[in-house]
């Protein structure tokens, strides 16, 4: 099991529930706009937020964000250790630094001894564009050339007594991504940030962050995932809560739908799309079902808990096992709302009954 690092009010590794993580791509100088973004990320169930730290304006403008959100913040420093200390200094609840940009090992050393004067961990982000290039010629394979960048980085934080360590190995191949996350694994007790780097557009990006992180999270590897999307950060949110709740990492509600046909009497990609925005911020193991009409919703919905079943105006509503309503469009959303909490309540109910 992994050691438990404290980031913010967010607690990972150590058997914490897996922490969902995103990043802003607005300028951090624009406040306003970057507020905006966070709240949205939040909202959408983001535990942490990282933020690039490019120059000492983004360092004040940290310090004002920092003071208008309450998820926890990672500030994303490349090249120049005064930013990361700035950062720390400004209120960033984590530090990300890769091996091999920062410079001179005495500056990862000061980064360190300050970060561990004010309880601030420390991510070890190593991927190939951040290697030293001499990491590439001593290793045979690039995964092991990974994995010995981040663990000499560990090595140098280590060295002035600072273990509050997050690290993170990552490639734009998935294959590399298991393969270097899996070795890693076996060979440290920090928490393991996990995620393929720069996997695309949304389809490209949301397969290839399936196959590697469903893989790794299914043996047991990872304490915080991204899924790296180029675009709107917040579907990375939603995307890295539905390959947690596929290996069984996550608990909240599972939306199903069918995939349509010419008996579809509703729109069912807005309709799914609206049930997951409803009930986002609901805990706890309930499958909805959303499907384009009643005359084969009803055999495909069986294995869910509430669904609905597409009309001309509205819905069938379903509810353990059986039809019990015929509704309106406008009723759909706070009907099934309804019903998912009757769902859990009884689960709850049922859980304390027996002890």
């Amino acid at each position: 099991m992994t050691k438990v690092v404290k980031i913010g009010n967010v607690m990972i590794g150590g058997g914490n529930p897996v922490a969902v993580q995103s990043m802003t791509n607005t300028d951090t100088k624009d406040i306003p706009s970057t507020v905006e973004q966070i709240e949205k990320l939040q909202k959408a169930g983001c535990q942490i937020v990282r933020l690039s730290v490019y120059d000492s304006e983004c360092v004040d403008a940290l310090k004002k964000i920092k003071s208008r959100v309450s998820v926890p913040l990672v500030a994303d420093i490349h090249f120049d250790y005064k930013l990361a200390i700035g950062s720390i200094l400004a209120g960033a609840d984590k530090i990300r630094i890769n091996p091999g940009n920062i410079g001179a090992k005495w500056k990862v050393e000061e980064v360190a001894r300050v970060a561990m004067t004010h309880g601030v961990p420390i991510r070890v982000g190593s991927n190939e564009g951040s290697m030293d290039e001499s990491y590439i010629k001593k290793f045979k394979s690039k995964v092991e050339a990974l994995v010995y960048s981040a663990l000499d980085e560990v090595n140098v934080l280590e060295s002035v007594g600072f273990k509050d360590i997050v690290v993170a190995v990552k490639s734009s191949d998935p294959v590399e991504t298991i393969q270097a996350n899996e070795m890693i694994s076996k060979m440290t007790q920090y928490p393991l940030h996990i995620g393929v780097t720069e996997a695309g557009i949304y389809e490209d990006a949301i397969v290839r962050s399936a196959f590697a992180l469903g893989h790794l999270l299914y043996e047991g590897i990872g304490d915080t995932i991204r899924v790296s999307i180029a675009g709107d950060p917040v579907r990375e949110v939603g995307a890295a809560y539905s390959i947690l709740q596929s290996v069984k990492r996550f608990e909240g509600p599972e939306i199903i739908a069918c995939p349509t046909c010419a008996r579809t009497e509703i729109n069912v990609e807005e309709l799914a799309a609206e049930v997951r925005s409803e009930l986002i911020n609901v805990k706890g193991k309930v499958k909805v079902a959303v499907m384009g009409c009643v005359v084969n919703g009803i055999g495909e919905a069986k294995g869910a808990d509430v669904a609905v079943f597409g009309t001309k105006s509205g819905g069938v509503i379903y509810f353990h096992g059986k039809i019990i309503s015929t509704v309106n469009r406008d009723e759909i959303l706070p009907t099934l709302k309804k019903l998912v909490e009757d769902h859990l309540k009884g689960e709850k109910d049922e859980i304390n009954k027996n002890g």
